[in-house]
């Protein structure tokens, strides 16, 4: 009974950026929001091109996302250490053994179309906000807090004939030595009409290129694929449903 309580009215996904578990295109972010009380439940294989240098090799993570309120989406992601990084070999330990885990924070300021029919959606994010290490900081130089990135992003999609395309752009910033995604982020996505759960996505995450692609199969299962600056695959599953 609980469980077909828990699936009762699902929607379709905006679009879900599996790489940091939240809303957003590949790697870059976008103004986009789930529906309130939208749930996520995902992960990934991060290919070590996308992490930061932290990660000399492949890795994957997996995330929980929810959409409390229609303006304000929250997401815990984990990404997996291996022993070998984390100089436990020694001791026994192989493979991966541990994880960096972060917190995410959207709020969305304005919707789109809200005052008038141009006006672009407009969201307020972070990822990996804090770190524990050296005392605990925002936004740190380095330590812990290897996701770190604040940003602010708008979204207006356009009618071209029968088909729509979406215009993303955003600005990033974060003091990381080792991982800067300081500067402007851009992309476009594309619904094809022939194909509604398709995404098609070109973008500038502020350091690389990419193209991707996402689809939302059964109505819960969303897939995404992305090649990072055209040629380092990193791909990964979501299983989305609404609370009722």
């Amino acid at each position: 009974m609980f469980i077909t309580t828990l699936l009762v009215s699902v929607s379709s996904m905006l679009s879900a950026q599996l790489t940091y578990g939240t809303t957003g295109l590949l790697h870059a972010p976008s103004a986009e929001m789930q529906r309130d009380k939208t749930v996520m439940l995902g992960g990934n294989f991060m290919n070590k091109e996308i992490t930061p240098p932290t990660w000399y090799y492949h890795t994957y993570n997996y995330f929980l996302n929810v959409t409390i309120l229609p303006w304000v989406e929250v997401a815990y992601t984990c990404t997996l250490f291996k022993a070998e990084a984390l100089g436990l070999k020694p001791y026994g330990y192989s493979g991966f053994t541990n994880q960096d885990r972060y917190f995410s924070v959207r709020l969305r300021a304005l919707k789109e179309g809200q005052f008038w029919k141009y006006m672009p959606a407009v969201v307020f994010g972070t990822s990996d906000p804090f770190t524990s290490s050296g005392g605990g900081e925002v936004g740190s130089t380095e330590g812990n807090g290897y996701y770190s990135r604040f940003y602010l992003a708008a979204t207006k999609h356009f009618a071209i004939g029968t088909e729509e395309i979406g215009v993303h752009l955003s600005y990033l910033y974060n003091k990381r030595r080792e991982y800067k995604l300081n500067g402007i982020a851009a992309g476009v996505s594309y619904n094809p009409t022939f194909a509604p759960d398709l995404r098609l996505i070109a973008e500038y995450d502020s350091k690389d290129f990419a193209l991707g692609a996402t689809y939302l199969l059964f109505k819960h299962l969303h897939m995404q694929v992305e090649l990072q600056r055209m040629k380092y695959f990193t791909g990964g599953l979501c299983f989305q449903f609404r609370l009722k």
